[in-house]
């Protein structure tokens, strides 16, 4: 029933008037979800401070040469005169003093704290490279998988469960001397650059198997939604439907798996390196210098107590990191 203007005008005098848009609300208005998503990091203090530690490691391991050329000392530079006859670093908590921050490595006499910069630069580019090629091979594998389906499907997924199915370690323990001795003989000297790249193979070839279901599942359930309809009976080809229309919906997840995949290669990395598989000596690592320093845990406890810390911290950063992402990215969360 329509009103006239005079009944109009005295409902409207009658009926409360529609509440203002409060301040907080018209600031969401219009935002994107990537910047829904940033906001709701930003209010995360956890997500804050874990993004500013490891903004600190990243940055330290970079400038790892400039700050041994400032530090004035190398990461193989031996300090034998300020080793008592033991073998041991003379003074208190390993020989700590204001040239050698951290204390001395018992028998070596090598400068701790130098060296686990150059081992955090060498961490770190292992878990960053690693995660990298396992998050390509995994989206790739996972977006072709899902969207295709049929035999394609079914032959990844097959190459993906015995991938899973193989264990870990023992196939390191097996591979990497092999892949050395295969390369070098016995007696001779294995390039860093060589380790480093047998150790990504390692964790690309176990790694992209968690990305690739993941991915997956997100493009079952994309394939039947209207817009891939729409770009079907438009024509589109097979790379414009995978690359332009599924992968950038899929990016939260992707996300999400490379942030929790970094720490966990760290963590491998070093454990390879603890059982003599992954960096040897000299180049630095934190793998070798834990296992390094377990025969002086009673007698220079400094010897583990740095690394030790300083891998602890690297890695729980990243997984606090990893996870307030993860909130971040879900509109549903309460976070």
């Amino acid at each position: 029933m329509s009103l006239s203007p005079v009944e109009g005008a005295a409902r409207a005098e009658m009926e409360p008037a529609a509440d203002p848009v409060k301040p907080d609300e018209r600031g969401i208005v219009g935002r994107s979800p990537g910047q829904l998503a940033w906001a709701r990091l930003r209010r995360d203090r956890t997500a804050m401070v874990s993004a500013a530690v490891l903004v600190l490691f990243v940055v330290l391991a970079l400038a790892a040469p400039l700050i041994s050329k400032l530090y004035g000392v190398g990461p193989n530079e031996q300090f034998q005169q300020l080793l008592d006859g033991n073998g041991m670093p003379l003074g208190y908590v390993g020989g700590i003093t204001g040239d050698h921050w951290f204390g001395l490595e018992p028998r070596l006499g090598r400068d701790i704290f130098i060296r686990m910069i150059y081992g955090m630069r060498t961490s770190l580019f292992i878990a960053f490279a690693a995660a990298l090629v396992t998050t390509a091979i995994g989206v790739a594998a996972g977006i072709i998988a899902g969207f295709l389906g049929g035999i394609v499907d079914t032959v990844i997924s097959w190459i993906t469960d015995v991938a899973l199915a193989l264990p870990f370690l023992i196939f390191a323990l097996a591979v990497v001397p092999t892949v050395g001795l295969r390369f070098y003989g016995p007696r001779e000297e294995v390039p860093p650059a060589f380790q480093v790249a047998v150790l990504i193979g390692i964790f690309a070839a176990f790694g992209w198997t968690s990305t690739a279901r993941l991915v997956r599942g997100q493009v079952i359930s994309l394939r039947e939604r209207e817009f891939v309809e729409a770009a079907k009976a438009s024509g589109a080809g097979l790379g414009h439907m995978l690359f332009r229309q599924l992968l950038p919906n899929l990016w939260a997840p992707i996300l999400v798996a490379f942030s929790l995949a970094v720490p966990s290669y760290i963590t491998g990395e070093a454990a390879l390196s603890f059982l003599g598989i992954g960096i040897l000596e000299p180049t630095a690592d934190f793998g070798r210098m834990i296992f390094q320093s377990i025969p002086y845990l009673q007698t220079d406890p400094a010897y583990v107590f740095f690394p030790g810390v300083t891998i602890f911290i690297l890695v729980l950063a990243f997984n606090l990191l990893g996870d307030a992402l993860r909130d971040a990215l879900d509109p549903k969360s309460s976070r």
